[in-house]
């Protein structure tokens, strides 16, 4: 059976940068559905109803017309921060066929000269500016879809603030068309200027000596984070992250989260990295949601309450840490069933109750037990001395595939 729906990437240029397949199909639709300023790029020659998205936007008015010769128009490559991945999720493979054109994000490197399987490619499109964030390092080069004119303005004040004020920005707009144009500057000279909705935005960062640069190796320095001093602290942060051995796509719960680092540096590790992190406590919600935008993670979901009643009804996890709660009744247990079979769970200890705890539950279901010491020198009169920390206990544990 012919696919009833095609997916017509269509760029600035309209109808007539499009291929022969791709006229085909929409001089052969019954229905064209787009933006409106798609629509106007076509010819009065394409005869199917036209019909715009509706808003609030939803895919249920192409669902709806399956088995009726049916295109959508998609700016670029649909495939790309596009409609095409969304129809793909939920359209059968054989019934619908994508046509792309040249994405912005290659018109932008062709003009900027820059190759791009060496770029960091972004969208800005209805997400937070604030996941730039987590991307920002001297030498990093940065193509980013904005939202609206607005856009470059926001990126640009951005930038400032994390330090990288002397970036170089170029925004393009109108790319591939007749009037397409460029506006080359520094973040910290941006002056506002008149922009077009339809805009991309290049970035050469560049450092100044007030930038914090992030390494996304975990572990991150423990000034990185606010927080009230329920902060799990660098070198345990860092063990506790290798023992989670975070992996493309999985989702974390942190239980019990503090200030959140390890459900940021978890969702830091891989950008298709996910995380729900449970709390209770207002103050360190507040806390959480600050740390998740400054580390470029906003994705990551808060959910407000307290284990184990708050994990009612979640996304079973790929991993667990249980960093706060771990001797509430039921949480452990709630956690070990609710953990997919093959994941992970770790929970630590600093207390004698805690403890005892998870030595319990080894005993019973097994895992490893790790006893962690961090002394740091610090000054003793005119000497120095070493100043131990509270000891940490750490229970690491694989669910069996058969469990």
């Amino acid at each position: 059976m012919s696919p009833w729906l095609t997916v017509v990437g269509i760029g600035e240029d309209g109808f007539a940068g499009l291929g022969k397949n791709a006229r085909r199909a929409l001089l052969g639709a019954t229905r064209v559905i787009g933006s409106q300023r798609q629509l106007d790029l076509l010819p009065a020659c394409i005869r199917a109803e036209r019909q715009t998205w509706p808003s609030p936007f939803s895919l249920a008015p192409v669902l709806a017309l399956r088995n009726t010769p049916t295109c959508v128009l998609a700016s670029g490559d649909p495939m790309l921060f596009g409609v095409g991945a969304s129809l793909a999720r939920r359209v059968a493979r054989d019934e619908m066929q994508v046509l792309p054109a040249p994405s912005s994000f290659s018109l932008a490197a062709a003009r900027m000269g820059w190759a791009l399987q060496d770029v960091v490619t972004l969208s800005v499109v209805a997400r937070p500016v604030v996941a730039l964030n987590a991307h920002l390092h001297s030498g990093v080069r940065l193509l980013v879809l904005s939202n609206d004119g607005s856009s470059p303005s926001i990126i640009a004040r951005l930038l400032s603030a994390q330090g990288f004020g002397p970036s170089r920005m170029t925004v393009l707009e109108h790319l591939g068309g007749q009037a397409e144009r460029r506006i080359d500057t520094r973040a910290c000279d941006w002056s506002d200027p008149p922009v077009a909705a339809l805009n991309l935005v290049a970035i050469d960062c560049l450092a100044d000596a007030s930038a914090r640069p992030l390494s996304r190796i975990g572990g991150l320095p423990d000034s990185a984070f606010e927080h009230d001093g329920q902060l799990t602290k660098r070198d345990v942060r860092a063990v506790t992250l290798a023992r989670l051995a975070p992996l493309p796509g999985q989702l974390l719960w942190d239980v019990g989260a503090g200030s959140g680092s390890i459900g940021i540096e978890w969702m830091r590790t891989w950008p298709s990295c996910r995380t729900l992190a449970i709390e209770a406590d207002e103050g360190r919600q507040q806390l959480i949601e600050r740390n998740r935008d400054t580390l470029g993670v906003p994705g990551l979901q808060l959910i407000r309450g307290k284990a184990p009643q708050a994990l009612d009804g979640l996304e079973p996890p790929d991993a667990i840490f249980i960093g706060g709660g771990v001797t509430r009744e039921g949480v452990l247990d709630t956690c070990w069933q609710r953990l997919k079979p093959g994941g992970r769970l770790v929970a630590n200890a600093v207390t004698l109750q805690s403890e005892m705890l998870l030595m319990s539950w080894r005993e019973r279901h097994g895992g490893e037990l790790t006893r962690i010491h961090i002394a740091q020198a610090q000054p003793l009169g005119e000497f120095d001395t070493w100043r131990q920390a509270l000891p940490i206990t750490l229970l690491d544990m694989t669910k069996p595939l058969d469990a």
